[in-house]
């Protein structure tokens, strides 16, 4: 690298790292509330991170019959809350980082129920994150009015400038946890909560399965959930902000730039000493070490 490269790479460095706390210092605000927070009583060993990927309606009845309510704490994302073993399995921990959680959305109905579950079925001291990150100021108390229920933010702002900074961040509750995918947040979530073994479950990651281009030139996939009943068709997926069809080249560099999101999180776990260990089965997810659930 010649010196007016490194110069580049500096300057460039200097100008992204100011900026992202002049971001964080009016958008956000530079405190941990994930950490000030802490973990719901004290911690077992181990975290087991369920996403909502197929693979989970295989794993799920297999980490019950095996004992491993009492042995792990468990993190859940999404619309778990809506399952009938919810309150079986009673997660400490639960992840909403999706905007359809706090905009209106086509799901604002599904989205509805969800709050009414949870407020209605947690009847052990739960964690719930959401997204520091709210324009439009959704009240997440007037729905969730559950005691049992604390709501702590997470910030989102993602962090670009100088990588020697970037795991301090991290450690800080800063930089971001907006890596592309719920269960990443989750990843960062349990990592800042002082876990040293994340097991993955139900994180298929098949973002790739099932790509289909329409008559209207509109990028489609079919998008699998644990608790689908039926098959699924091929649908057009839209960007979130503006809600536009997908062009294939965007998508493909979004799908690689969350998979990259993996990378960075194994390598800021194992600067904190900890291991993330990816339990399911057929996951496209290669960032981990692999122990699949037989």
């Amino acid at each position: 690298m010649t010196a007016f490269e490194k110069l580049d790479r500096f300057l460039r460095n200097l100008y992204d790292t100011a900026f992202y706390f002049a971001v964080m210092a009016f958008k956000e605000n530079f405190r941990n509330y994930v950490g000030r927070a802490g973990t719901v009583g004290r911690p077992r060993p181990t975290v087991a991170i369920l996403g909502n990927g197929p693979s989970l309606g295989r794993e799920l009845p297999r980490l019950i019959a095996d004992g491993a309510l009492r042995e792990k704490d468990f993190m859940a994302v999404n619309f778990f809350a809506l399952d009938k073993r919810f309150e079986q399995v009673q997660p400490a921990y639960y992840v909403l980082s999706d905007p359809m959680f706090f905009r209106d959305s086509a799901l604002r109905d599904r989205v509805a129920e969800l709050y009414r579950t949870l407020d209605a079925r947690v009847t052990w001291p739960m964690h719930l994150y959401v997204q520091y990150y709210n324009p439009e100021r959704f009240d997440y108390r007037a729905v969730l009015p559950n005691p049992n229920i604390r709501i702590i933010p997470f910030h989102t702002q993602c962090y670009v400038g100088f990588p020697g900074l970037m795991f301090r961040l991290f450690r800080r509750g800063l930089g971001s946890a907006n890596f592309g995918t719920v269960v990443q947040v989750c990843e960062y979530v349990a990592l800042l909560l002082g876990y040293r073994r994340l097991e993955l479950y139900g994180v298929d990651h098949t973002l790739l399965d099932g790509l289909t281009v329409d008559d209207r030139n509109r990028l489609c996939r079919i998008d699998s959930h644990y608790y689908d009943t039926t098959p699924s068709a091929p649908q057009p997926i839209f960007q979130k902000v503006p809600p536009v069809p997908y062009t294939m080249s965007v998508y493909l560099g979004e799908v690689a730039e969350l998979f990259r999101g993996h990378e960075v999180l194994r390598d800021y776990a194992a600067w904190l000493g900890a291991r993330i260990v990816n339990r399911t089965r057929g996951s496209l997810i290669d960032a981990y070490e692999r122990d699949p659930l037989d």
